[in-house]
């Protein structure tokens, strides 16, 4: 193996079992704390463009049972995916839908919601989840949202985003329970917005 394919490739986890688990959980608790903004500190150093966040996430939640897709500029660099196989020996799908996780470096090209697994009836819990790496991202401004786990209403802001993302969420919100979820990724930082989250116009805004 070519010592700089093997020197990022040994860029995983310091402690796998204990940062994985952190990483798992502020995942979890993101997706049930929506719109709430929480620290994800790694010191991963994987190749580009996948950030830290992105290949934190990554280690954390997928294996080799649990296929996932890249988007143009994540495939486009071949270390992206071995660096993936060789920490998770998850495979790399060629179609949006056949992923259980997509990860999206960049997210103003982000794919439309009904290309992703959204689930069955029977089995709402086979969607995909979008991890989308934002420059920016913000619970003090931007739409509002309601819904399981937020009290009252909760804002989040991510960017750069598809312009009709606004749209893109109220109709995948209104196809409940199927859908998919989203988790923001910004430098050291995660929010999670999962298909339960309503969109809240300002009329419709409830009491707090």
């Amino acid at each position: 193996m070519p010592h700089d394919l093997a020197r990022q490739l040994a860029h995983g986890f310091a402690d796998p079992v204990h940062e994985g688990q952190a990483v798992f959980r502020a995942a979890m608790e993101a997706l049930s704390r929506p719109g709430r903004i929480r620290p994800l500190p790694t010191g991963l150093r994987p190749p580009a463009p996948l950030t830290p966040e992105l290949a934190a996430l990554a280690l954390a939640l997928v294996d080799a049972d649990t296929p996932v897709w890249l988007d143009a500029p994540l495939r486009a660099e071949p270390a992206v995916a071995g660096f993936l196989r060789f920490h998770t020996g998850a495979p790399i799908v060629a179609s949006p839908e056949q992923a259980a996780f997509a990860l999206i470096a960049d997210p103003a090209r982000c794919p439309a919601f009904t290309e992703f697994a959204q689930g069955t009836p029977a089995y709402p819990d086979a969607s995909a989840t979008l991890v989308l790496a934002v420059e920016t991202l913000s619970d003090e401004s931007g739409p509002a949202f309601t819904g399981p786990g937020i009290r009252g209403t909760e804002r989040l802001d991510a960017g750069p985003l598809p312009a009709d993302w606004a749209s893109r969420w109220a109709a995948n919100h209104a196809g409940f329970p199927l859908g998919i979820d989203c988790l923001f990724v910004a430098p050291g930082r995660l929010a999670g917005l999962p298909r339960s989250a309503r969109p809240v116009t300002p009329e419709a805004t409830p009491c707090t």
